[in-house]
């Protein structure tokens, strides 16, 4: 939760005027269990989710996450319906081809096309393989941790969310 990238993500959030969650998976920076192969993982986003929607019932309810947070994002916005879904170089081996369906909300995916961990031929594929899909925004010269695109990274996310509000 401590990533520059999730407080980017947390940051156009709330520039939105939206309350913002950042949280870490079990296992995390001294944060109590042990790392469950997304099993687990998914319960903590769909219990982060649930507390949100109990301490600001009646507001839109949105994802955001980043690398493997943005594979678990998409397997909760699966589980539990959510008014939009932000993913960042989503771990893609972890979601290509494991889906069962797609959420059914607005989706963009956010993905540098020089990322040393998600090959942006591989997101593209499996974007393509969609139907209907999310939105791709690809930032040219981009590598994983967007360095030196953090706020090219915040304006995609902030128009994005604007256009759906």
């Amino acid at each position: 939760m401590h990533n520059k990238v999730a407080h980017t993500l947390a940051r156009s959030f709330v520039r939105r005027n939206f309350a913002a969650l950042r949280f870490n998976f079990r296992g995390t920076e001294g944060s109590e269990g042990k790392y469950d192969n997304g099993v687990g993982e998914l319960d903590d986003a769909l219990a982060a989710m649930h507390w949100m929607r109990e301490q600001h019932a009646g507001v839109p309810l949105w994802l955001a996450g980043f690398s493997f947070g943005a594979a678990i994002a998409v397997r909760a916005a699966l589980v539990s319906a959510v008014d939009g879904l932000i993913s960042v170089a989503p771990a893609i081996n972890r979601i290509a081809g494991n889906l069962d369906g797609q959420p059914d909300c607005p989706w963009l995916i956010i993905q540098g096309d020089a990322d040393e961990l998600v090959e942006i031929d591989d997101t593209v594929e499996w974007v393509d393989g969609l139907e209907p899909g999310p939105e791709l925004l690809v930032l040219s010269g981009a590598e994983h941790f967007f360095h030196g695109r953090l706020n090219d990274l915040r304006e995609g996310v902030m128009a994005f969310v604007a256009a759906h509000q």
